[in-house]
């Protein structure tokens, strides 16, 4: 695999290093066990502030514990990688939540349904305790996506239809397409709905980002089936067969415990997704790719551990499955949460991403944390940021690029990919993840039939595995040119 451009691993991060975290992954499992917490509790005492307990954990305690716990930089070495990797351990931790969610989000409804039947808080729930339970399970289903996100980023295809399974809970199933086909190929760019610009509030972004996902997956399903001159309504569309999951799943709670769910299910849908979105928010704001190369074949570069902000707070980190480690994700999407790295060229945000969420949705304490922290990340040049349209030339006049700044410098020095587009090759790999496209077999899931020339398999095509590789960094196999 090729060294990642911009990115330096501190030697004394990997400096006789054990994966000291190995045991506290286990505390990700308390996140779906909060329904039961919150009812258990409710039952027990007939107190409705219990049924808080989502927010009252993920949006209080965390971002408490993240301020006095510290931060955890520690690397795993290279040659500790592979194993890693391979200590099923790990995944099986990713696996336990969702049966977990999923049992307490019946539960959960069941109770909004008819109440419970034991305990001083037995019986049918007031409309407001009805409302704070959905919420605590919709902050669980935004949480899944997160669990969702690992799975769904891996080649196995046992896990990718995990993470399809862990979405249908909160009606999300597109972010499945999106996020591996059009966030990681546009990530940091203007034409990505994921990535949050200098300048917009989180309440300018969620309509841009909710509704702009749903159109990208859809555009990205219909191309792939195109090229196989299929018509997009179909089951093998993975848009609609992963919203399809969601309407069994609705459809069967609506049968059992009566329509009155109706607007609980819907509730905890938004919170689900919209706790996934504010997030989003958070780990590209402002970032922007520069455009290199030609005029003729311009492309915008490489991603690499500069386009993310990052964060070490441990609590979250463990909480989210090293989420916050966003720069090596992006740079490396296939690998595993328990070996993903810190770079010290990343920039870093001023707390984890559970505070985060609260700054976020109060915009000025948001703009006054993290404004100053982007322009100086861009050396003082906001034409190098990700500018909101509505915000650029108030930004530009207030914040003016230095004098002797020329914007394309940076873009010449990286402008570092050969274009390998009309070679003729037997088979091409992804110096990324190592996909290998090979003609004789072609890939029919994208396409392309067997026998398909790679001189004609499109120009934007990218790495079906990784989506941060596009089909001019292919590098042809040793001994397979024409």
């Amino acid at each position: 695999m090729e060294t990642i451009r911009n990115s330096t691993v501190s030697a004394s991060s990997t400096s006789q290093w054990r994966d000291s975290k190995r045991y506290l992954w286990l505390i990700g499992l308390v996140v779906p066990s909060l329904v039961f917490i919150a009812l258990g509790l409710w039952s027990a005492t007939g107190w409705g502030v219990w049924l808080w307990m989502g927010p009252i954990i993920v949006l209080g305690l965390v971002p408490a514990i993240d301020l006095v716990a510290g931060l955890d930089r520690s690397n795993p070495p290279e040659d500790m990688i592979e194993a890693l990797e391979q200590d099923r351990y790990y995944r099986w931790i990713t696996y336990a939540f969702l049966p977990i969610q999923y049992v307490g989000f019946v539960v959960a409804m069941y109770a909004v349904a008819r109440g419970l039947p034991f305990g001083p808080g037995q019986g049918d729930l007031a409309t407001l305790s009805k409302v704070a339970l959905a919420v605590t399970v919709g902050t669980v289903g935004g949480i899944g996506i997160n669990t969702a996100h690992e799975l769904g980023h891996k080649r196995e295809a046992n896990e990718r239809w995990l993470s399809k399974i862990a979405l249908a809970q909160v009606a999300y199933g597109h972010f499945y397409i999106e996020h591996n086909r059009g966030h990681h190929v546009r990530v940091a760019t203007p034409e990505d709905p994921a990535s949050s610009r200098l300048g917009e509030s989180f309440y300018e972004f969620w309509p841009r980002t909710v509704l702009g996902s749903v159109a990208s997956a859809w555009r990205l399903e219909k191309k792939r089936l195109a090229r196989r001159q299929q018509q997009p309504l179909r089951l093998d569309n993975d848009v609609l067969n992963a919203w399809l999951m969601t309407a069994v799943l609705w459809g069967a709670l609506l049968v059992w415990l009566g329509v009155g769910i109706v607007p609980y299910l819907v509730l905890q849908a938004v919170v689900g997704f919209t706790l996934l979105e504010v997030v989003n928010y958070t780990e590209h704001y402002g970032m922007l790719r520069q455009r290199v190369g030609t005029p003729e074949r311009q492309r915008y570069e490489r991603v690499d551990p500069s386009h993310s902000w990052n964060s070490n707070n441990i609590a979250t980190n463990v909480l989210l499955y090293h989420l916050q480690r966003h720069s090596d994700h992006h740079a490396n999407p296939t690998r595993r949460y328990q070996t993903l790295r810190d770079f010290e060229e990343s920039p870093v945000l001023p707390t984890g991403y559970a505070g985060m969420i609260l700054l976020a949705l109060v915009p000025p304490l948001f703009r006054q944390a993290m404004d100053a922290r982007v322009l100086a990340h861009v050396g003082g040049d906001l034409t190098r940021a990700n500018l909101s349209p509505r915000k650029r030339e108030q930004l530009l006049a207030t914040y003016p690029p230095p004098a002797t700044v020329d914007v394309r410098t940076r873009a010449q020095r990286d402008a570092d990919a050969a274009d390998a587009a009309g070679s003729e090759v037997l088979a091409a790999s992804c110096p990324g993840c190592g996909h290998t496209y090979e003609v004789e077999q072609g890939n029919e899931l994208e396409g392309f039939a067997a026998g398909t020339a790679w001189k004609d398999v499109p120009d934007d095509w990218c790495c079906p595995d990784c989506g941060v590789r596009e089909k001019v960094d292919f590098v042809a196999r040793e001994g397979v040119d024409r």
